[in-house]
């Protein structure tokens, strides 16, 4: 069983655990210790674990995160005021080889998600968000992957599989469930004019940082449709993680990086959260620990809602354009908006309803001025091919 493979939670995460307030994530979290081995699935929430496989790094690094001092920063910080029960599970060390590695990874994701358990995966490397892909095989037909990240990372045909060019083995792999990619903060200065041209053709969607930056909340309609989200860390600028190295001087603010996480943990479609291409700093673990926190306090915020026009908790608004209809839908609750997309049917969402965007209001004030919202069309023209 793949769970066998998991070693646990180093000592010194527990001594110091051990020395923390009451109202510390420490004294909270159900952890895999020696003594006691795997804590209990039933009832959690959120299982955190990290894989120590970087042998696909784009960029060789000197040493690998230190998981554990990761770990101590994020169970220092307090509890908020949250219902979600938290299992740390402990480390994937590297197999005999990645591929090995890869199918661990797969299996102890798959098993939690049939669990209904949010993993949280503190990866070294960006290409392990292939192995929690591959893990939805059996749990969703399609599945919308977003990356945050400063790169589409999709590489050279003839290149094998690294934390830079992990996208194009999601998009060629069979079986090709990957429905809909969304990056959110790429930096056009590292990507191709190529990659760019293929986002288009394959009607992905991308944010550039300044435009997220100028609005953060653009980004949550993105991730409220998200079933994978994969952080890039180096998608932060570097004097926020204290590097020199690696990162750039552009980037998301801890600020930014952090509301951000928040939206994904709201979201009540994102099953699975990881963070990956860390490095060794003091301010880097604190960041780390911080973007955690912030995603399990978006847990807490969690509503289960879906438009209807038969519900008194959603508003129905039908705008004609000149060349479509377009309906869209805004909660009373939450205040979050949707749009339909009549092109998406069952084949896609497998159910026989037609599709939900998630949107914004700027979305429905667009449609209201004769201007298709590019969301929408890109959706559209995705479901008709």
């Amino acid at each position: 069983m793949a769970f066998d493979f998991l070693v646990p939670v180093k000592d010194k995460v527990l001594a110091h655990s051990e020395l923390l307030p009451e109202q510390a994530l420490g004294k909270n979290v159900h952890m895999h210790t020696e003594k006691d081995g795997l804590p209990v699935f039933a009832h959690a929430d959120v299982a955190i674990f990290g894989v120590l496989e970087s042998r696909n790094a784009f960029e060789k690094k000197p040493e690998k995160l230190d998981l554990d001092e990761v770990r101590i920063q994020l169970y220092r910080l307090m509890m908020g005021n949250w219902n979600s029960t938290i299992i740390d599970i402990g480390n994937v060390e590297e197999g005999d080889t990645v591929e090995d590695t890869y199918f661990v990874v797969k299996e102890i994701v798959a098993g939690l998600l049939e669990e209904n358990i949010i993993p949280i995966v503190l990866g070294l490397t960006q290409d392990i968000t292939f192995p929690t892909y591959r893990a939805f095989d059996k749990i969703k037909n399609m599945v919308n992957l977003v990356s945050i990240d400063s790169r589409f990372d999709f590489g050279e045909d003839d290149e094998l599989i690294s934390s830079h060019s992990y996208m194009s083995k999601i998009i060629t792999d069979k079986p090709n469930n990957l429905f809909n990619f969304s990056n959110i903060g790429y930096q056009s200065y590292f990507n191709a004019q190529e990659e760019k041209d293929l986002m288009e053709r394959l009607f992905f969607d991308a944010y550039r940082l300044g435009e997220i930056a100028a609005n953060i909340e653009l980004a949550e309609p993105v991730l409220r449709s998200s079933d994978i989200v994969s952080l890039d860390l180096r998608a932060i600028r570097a004097c926020e993680m204290g590097m020199s190295r690696n990162f750039s001087p552009n980037g998301f603010t801890g600020r930014e990086i952090c509301a951000i996480a928040r939206y994904a943990g709201i979201s009540d479609k994102v099953s699975l959260f990881g963070i990956y291409e860390g490095e060794n700093s003091h301010q880097a673990f604190q960041m780390i620990a911080q973007i955690i926190w912030y995603f399990i306090e978006g847990l807490s915020y969690r509503i289960k809602e879906y438009p209807s026009s038969k519900s008194e908790d959603f508003t129905k608004f039908t705008v004609p354009t000149d060349t479509e209809e377009l309906i869209f839908f805004k909660s009373h609750v939450t205040e979050r908006w949707w749009v339909e997309v009549p092109t998406i049917l069952a084949e896609h969402t497998k159910t026989n309803s037609v599709a939900l965007l998630p949107c914004t209001e700027e979305d429905y004030l667009d449609a209201c001025n004769q201007n298709i919202p590019e969301r929408w069309f890109k959706a559209y023209r995705k479901g008709l091919n």
